[in-house]
């Protein structure tokens, strides 16, 4: 018998996205959750402020696209200090042989 331990201890966490309640499964704390809700909620009325028409499959595409967009932006931004960093390590690393 396969049992996935994870799956037994996730609690159901109970949000709410654009008035629409939703119980979220995760063994994360429920502050995190909730704050993670909050955050697509906010930026789903931020699209419905631009675009008041927008059908919800439609706002929910281009929210995650927005999401997807920072979070790209954001690694490549960590990708270029950890380079930066390793370069500057071995320019330090240099002045210590």
């Amino acid at each position: 018998m396969n049992i996935n331990w994870q799956v037994m201890f996730m609690r159901s966490i109970e949000v709410q996205i654009l008035g629409q309640n939703y119980a979220i499964k995760s063994d994360e704390e429920e502050a995190y959750i909730k704050s993670l809700a909050r955050f697509v909620d906010e930026k789903l009325k931020e699209i419905y402020t631009v675009a008041p028409n927008v059908n919800q499959t439609k706002a929910t595409v281009m929210a995650a696209f927005g999401i997807a967009d920072e979070l790209f932006k954001l690694r490549m931004e960590q990708e270029n200090m950890h380079r930066m960093i390793e370069e500057k390590t071995k320019i330090l690393s240099g002045f210590l042989e």
